[in-house]
């Protein structure tokens, strides 16, 4: 009787814990998913008193005017970082997309190089990330935004990250597979062009964002994120340019510029500037250009092959992308050299190629889309700090937002010499 009763208490015992433990259990997933409903439901996307929704540019459909509507609070998620958008570059990317030339899903929020300051990170991100970009930093993101784990990203390749081109410019999301974009009201979801960066925030993977030192103003250094950082990617990585090497750029707007004093920071010795505009190759002067070639009037490639003596460039860069500047690109460089294609066009445009010039004078065609967000992105900010490259020459108008539409306009008819900056502050 003695142990029967022994017995019987043990199991009420444990009948008593196991009760216990389940309401336990069920008190802390309820703290939990209230914790999670909390970070989800808005209260930190208006921080001391912000606002609950925001305003961005909208492309809806090719050759029609953006409009400026009202969205949600874009809510970021796990080792994202929801940045307060300060300025946003205005480049042929965007262009190439409103005039229908490059395939996009719409309605999007275009603009790709931006700077900003960290309102709030995702549920969940890592602490190594909240250290690094801080509530309050003020930051540059680069367009190609790596997601850090794809077979690319592991070899330190993030310019070929394959989230990037399989989800943001496949189907205008980011790496879950959905926008963080809706239409205040009717939450219609609204594509990103890497973060859509034409809205008063924008939402960005952490691993495309660096820190912007105090010293560097919001609007000038948000070229960093594009034309400086395609300019880099394209003589770091593609050209691998040396001190002495002889370079052509075809193409000096925005980007082909930012080639220029990039290779005048690497050491080369000849550096060529090719442009039908005579404005542009006058301001090509001013960022290291030491002979300019206007195409319109002369042979580019005959021009290019007497100012090096008949060999040709170590490498020429193709800022425009455009079928017969493709082909001036190849004919420029001399034997054994490198012919680097950093412009976009037309969707399904061929450029033509002599196969046998190609094989015997074992020349190197290649393409280079931009830098490596991880690793190039911070030299990019420590060369602007320093003075090597020019952030003030770089940038040749400022706008208001509410004029992003009529700097895509003047962009379409040549009428931006440099880059234009869309002021969102």
């Amino acid at each position: 009787m003695g142990f029967n009763h022994y017995n019987k208490l043990i199991r009420n015992v444990l009948r008593t814990s196991r009760s216990t433990t389940a309401i336990r259990r069920r008190s802390v997933d309820l703290q939990t998913t209230s914790l999670f409903s909390t970070i989800s439901n808005a209260a930190s996307y208006h921080l001391n008193g912000g606002p609950s929704y925001m305003r961005g540019a909208v492309f809806w459909e090719p050759n029609k005017p953006l409009t400026f509507e009202d969205f949600e609070m874009p809510r970021p998620k796990v080792n994202e970082v929801l940045i307060k958008t300060k300025a946003c570059g205005v480049c042929h990317s965007d262009l190439h997309v409103i005039k229908g030339e490059l395939p996009f899903p719409s309605p999007c929020v275009i603009g790709h190089e931006i700077t900003g300051e960290v309102v709030e990170h995702g549920p969940l991100t890592d602490t190594k990330t909240i250290e690094r970009l801080p509530v309050g930093a003020r930051v540059v993101g680069a367009f190609i935004m790596p997601c850090g784990n794809c077979f690319f990203c592991t070899k330190g390749q993030d310019d070929l990250c394959e989230a990037f081109f399989a989800y943001n410019r496949a189907k205008g999301t980011l790496y879950d597979g959905e926008t963080r974009l809706f239409l205040r009201g009717s939450k219609k979801p609204v594509y990103m062009y890497s973060m859509g960066g034409l809205a008063e925030y924008s939402v960005v993977p952490a691993h495309g964002l660096a820190i912007l030192p105090q010293t560097l103003p919001y609007s000038e250094s948000a070229v960093i994120g594009c034309a400086v950082f395609t300019a880099y990617g394209a003589m770091a990585h593609a050209a691998q340019v040396r001190p002495g090497d002889a370079v052509a750029v075809i193409g000096v707007g925005g980007v082909g510029s930012s080639c220029l004093q990039i290779a005048r920071a690497f050491g080369a010795s000849e550096i060529i500037a090719v442009d039908i505009q005579d404005d542009k190759l006058e301001k090509a002067k001013l960022l290291g250009a030491t002979h300019v070639v206007n195409a319109r009037t002369e042979d580019a490639v005959s021009k290019i092959k007497d100012i090096t003596g008949g060999m040709g460039v170590d490498t020429c860069i193709e800022a425009l992308g455009n079928p017969k500047t493709f082909s001036q690109c190849v004919q420029s460089v001399r034997d054994g050299g490198k012919a680097v294609m950093i412009g976009l066009t037309l969707s399904g445009a061929k450029g033509e190629i002599d196969i046998n010039h190609l094989v015997r004078r074992q020349i190197k065609v290649m393409g280079s889309y931009g830098g490596r967000a991880r690793h190039d992105l911070p030299k990019l900010v420590k060369l602007a700090e320093s003075g090597i490259f020019n952030l003030d020459a770089a940038v040749s108008r400022k706008c208001k937002f509410e004029e992003a539409g009529s700097a895509y306009d003047d962009l379409n008819k040549g009428n931006i010499i440099g880059r234009a900056v869309v002021e969102i502050m």
